[in-house]
C-alpha cells in the first residue's frame, strides 16, 4: 500500500440551519444472550466503480434512530472491491465464526415498496449494498421464515431486475437477485433503489439476528453489479440535499433509544464542538490514516503511522494481533474466549487511558469507555473492547475503529464532491439529554 496522502485538518463548529428538516422514528432495544457468530463480509464478485453522487446545496436533514442490539459483533457485509489492494483487506477483515459476549449490533427501520413494507436493517460504513430477505426465499432457509420478507407482488411500484448475486461469509454463503422499488427512510419517500432479495440464508448469524437485512453506506466502490448504493440514490434523486451522513451511538444499557443515523448533515446537540475532519485516503471504505495509538504514557502503538477503518457494523476496535497483545497487557486484560479479554471491573478506575492521534488531534478513550460492562442475574462481567484482527500487507495493518470507539465519538461522514475529497469528521458524543 503506497503511502496516504496527507490529511486535513480542520477544526470547525458544524452549525446546522435553524430551518432543516428533522425526522426522527423511535425504535426498540433489544438485548440478548451470548450467542453471537461473526461471518466473513464478502460479495463473491468485485464491481465496477459507478460515479459518485454529486451533491447539491441545501438543509435538510433526515433522522434515523438507532436500535441496540447486544448481540452481533460485526457488520455482516464486506465486499471485495476493485479498488488496489481492497480485494485481500475485504476477504481478511471478519474471518470467523467468532463467538462474542453480549456486543452490540446498532439497527433502524426503513420500508420497501408501495406501500412500504418495513425492515429492520444494519446501517453499515463498510458496505454499500441494500438486501433485505425475500418471500421467495428457499423453503429450507430457516433465517427467511422468523425475519420480514419482501414480496414483489404486494407492491404496485416493483420492478424487477433478476441479476444473481451472492456473499460469502465463515459459516455459509447469502445468495439472491438483484430488485428494483421504493425505499422509504426517515422523512424520505419514493427513492427508486435496486436492493437484493436474499433467496438463501444458510449462515446461523443471521438465524439469531433481530434485524432483516443490512443497508451499506460505503463508497460506490464497494457496491455489487454496479449497483448505485441507497445514499448516492438519494441525493441524485434530489431528495437528500448532501452526500452527508452521521451517527450518534447509545452505548448506555439503560437508555431507552440505542442512538440516531442523521442523514444529510449533523446534530450539534450530539457532540461538543468543533469537529476534527481526517481526509478519507481511499474512498472505499471510510478509510482513514492513524498517526499513533498511545496506552497511557509507557506504550505507543501504530508508531509509524497506520490505515484505520471507520466502521459502524463493527462492535469492538481491532488491531494487529502483537499491538492488542501488548495494549492487553498493558490494560489488565486476560485472555476469555475466541480473542475476548477479560478484565477485573474493581480495576476499571485505576486502568490507563488509550489514546489515538488522527489528523493531529487526540482522541482519549477512558476505562468507562473501553471496558464492556455486563451485568446478569447478580453477576458483574467486564470485557476489554479490543480485539486482535491481522490484516496482511499489502492491505493491512489495519485497525477497525467500530462502535467502542463511535459509541464515545460522533462520526460525521460527508462524501465530498468533485472539487473537495471525502472525509470523517469526529467529536466527542454529549451523553444523552447533555446540551439539549
Amino acid at each position: 500500500m503506497s503511502p496516504p496522502p496527507l490529511l486535513l485538518l480542520l477544526p470547525l463548529l458544524t452549525m446546522e440551519p435553524a430551518g432543516a428538516t428533522l425526522i426522527r422514528i423511535p425504535l426498540r432495544k433489544v438485548y440478548t444472550g451470548l450467542r453471537a457468530l461473526n461471518p466473513l463480509r464478502g460479495w463473491d464478485k468485485p464491481a465496477e466503480p459507478p460515479r459518485l453522487g454529486a451533491p447539491s446545496p441545501g438543509d435538510k436533514d433526515f433522522f434515523v434512530p438507532l436500535s441496540n442490539y447486544m448481540n452481533v459483533s460485526h457488520s455482516p457485509t464486506q465486499p471485495p472491491v476493485a479498488v488496489p489492494n481492497l480485494p485481500a483487506l475485504s476477504q481478511a477483515l471478519h474471518p470467523g465464526p467468532l463467538l462474542f459476549c453480549h456486543q452490540v449490533q446498532y439497527y433502524g427501520e426503513i420500508g420497501l415498496g408501495t406501500p412500504p413494507k418495513n425492515f429492520s436493517v444494519v446501517f453499515d460504513t463498510g458496505s454499500s449494498n441494500l438486501w433485505v430477505p425475500s418471500v421467495r426465499c428457499h423453503f429450507s432457509s430457516l433465517p427467511c421464515w422468523l425475519h420480514h420478507r419482501f414480496n414483489p407482488k404486494a407492491s404496485s411500484s416493483f420492478r424487477p431486475n433478476g441479476t444473481k448475486f451472492a456473499i460469502q461469509y465463515g459459516t455459509g454463503r447469502l445468495e439472491g437477485i438483484l430488485s428494483e422499488d421504493k425505499l422509504t427512510i426517515g422523512g424520505i419517500t419514493g427513492a427508486s433503489v435496486i436492493f437484493g432479495e436474499a433467496l438463501w440464508e444458510p449462515s446461523l448469524v443471521f438465524t439469531f439476528a433481530h434485524f432483516d437485512g443490512i443497508l451499506g453506506l460505503g463508497f460506490p466502490a464497494l457496491a455489487v453489479g454496479g449497483v448505485l448504493p441507497p445514499l448516492d440514490k438519494l441525493v441524485d434523486q434530489g431528495l437528500l440535499d448532501k452526500p452527508v451522513f452521521s451517527f450518534y451511538l447509545n452505548r448506555d444499557p439503560e437508555a431507552a433509544d440505542g442512538g440516531e443515523l442523521v442523514l444529510g448533515g449533523s446534530d450539534p446537540a450530539h457532540y461538543i464542538p468543533p469537529l476534527t475532519f481526517v481526509s478519507v485516503t481511499i474512498p472505499a471504505y471510510w478509510q482513514i490514516h492513524m498517526e499513533r495509538v498511545e496506552v497511557g504514557t509507557g506504550l505507543t502503538l501504530c508508531a509509524r503511522g497506520c490505515a484505520a477503518i471507520l466502521d459502524t457494523g463493527t462492535s469492538l476496535i481491532t488491531g494487529p494481533t502483537e499491538e492488542i497483545r501488548a495494549l492487553q497487557a498493558a490494560t489488565g486484560g486476560v485472555p476469555l474466549l475466541m480473542g475476548e479479554y477479560l478484565i477485573q471491573c474493581s480495576k476499571i478506575p485505576t486502568l490507563p487511558p488509550v489514546s489515538f492521534l488522527l489528523g493531529g488531534v487526540w482522541f482519549n478513550l477512558t476505562a468507562q469507555d473501553y471496558v464492556i460492562q455486563i451485568s446478569r442475574g447478580g453477576v458483574r462481567l467486564c470485557l476489554s473492547g479490543f480485539q486482535a484482527l491481522d490484516m496482511p500487507p499489502p492491505a493491512g495493518p489495519l485497525w477497525i475503529l467500530g462502535d467502542v470507539f463511535l459509541g464515545s465519538y460522533v462520526a460525521v461522514f460527508d462524501r465530498g464532491d468533485r472539487k473537495s475529497g471525502a472525509r470523517v469528521g469526529l467529536g466527542r458524543a454529549r451523553a444523552r439529554g447533555a446540551g439539549q
